[in-house]
């Protein structure tokens, strides 16, 4: 199945008109013409099947079909709350493998150790719909403005509140022993310096509970990976 994207589409939709830059993607680059069928998503859990009843390679249009509600592939709400790192690529590479592994929610946020504090998340939006599609998922993770550390320990809406950091080794507690299956969970990486010593005891303070991922010392965007990864293996049914 080749899945496309459009936010625009809902329930009342019976006729869409695709932009100019995907109008010339279907039907020049891959050929579609009338009466050909395209399978869509408006990145809110459906599988939208349309026919094109005009075929124009500036002005696409096309005839709505179907709405199917599709079942989400997991059973719980994960969050991840991330720094953004130095290099760009790195942050989307995180954003892209976590979308292909399942992940609702994620937030840059800007600590005392950060090397990065602006981020242009417009582009940022674009690699979670090119892995969305790619991954077939019909979900699109939201993603949200740069918040600061002070602002994110603030959310008392997820089950499981955890913060990744390199401090006392000895006093943290892995996933498999903190995390059950169906639950809404809050996860804190912090930038490759590490979130600050009074960054960890105010998350603390917060009920957050101290987390390894592992022996190793892992990159921001490994780190990232690494939680989701381990989340989705927990909730394999």
């Amino acid at each position: 199945m080749q899945l496309f994207y459009s936010p625009d589409i809902d329930l009342k939709t019976q006729n869409f008109t695709f932009s100019k830059e995907e109008s010339r993607h279907i039907i020049r680059v891959l050929r579609k013409k009338e009466g050909d069928l395209l399978h869509i998503t408006n990145g809110k859990g459906y599988l939208i099947t349309a026919e094109i009843s005009h075929a124009n390679e500036k002005k696409c249009l096309i005839h709505i079909i179907s709405f199917e509600k599709q079942q989400k592939k997991w059973d719980y709400y994960l969050h991840i709350a991330i720094a953004p790192t130095k290099m760009n690529d790195r942050f989307e590479w995180f954003l892209e493998k976590a979308t292909e592994i399942g992940i609702d929610e994620i937030t840059p946020i800007i600590c005392d150790n950060s090397e990065r504090k602006i981020l242009k998340t417009a582009r940022m939006k674009k690699v979670l719909v090119s892995a969305m599609k790619q991954s077939l998922k019909f979900e699109l993770p939201k993603l949200n403005e740069p918040v600061k550390f002070s602002e994110i320990i603030q959310l008392n809406s997820a089950n499981i509140k955890l913060i990744a950091h390199c401090e006392d080794p000895d006093k943290k507690n892995t996933i498999k022993n903190l995390v059950k299956p169906n639950k809404n969970i809050l996860i804190l990486i912090g930038p490759e310096g590490d979130f600050s010593t009074k960054e960890i005891g105010t998350a603390l303070h917060h009920q957050f509970i101290p987390l390894s991922l592992g022996a190793s010392r892992l990159r921001t965007e490994t780190a990232g990976i690494v939680a989701c990864s381990s989340i989705s293996v927990i909730n394999e049914k």
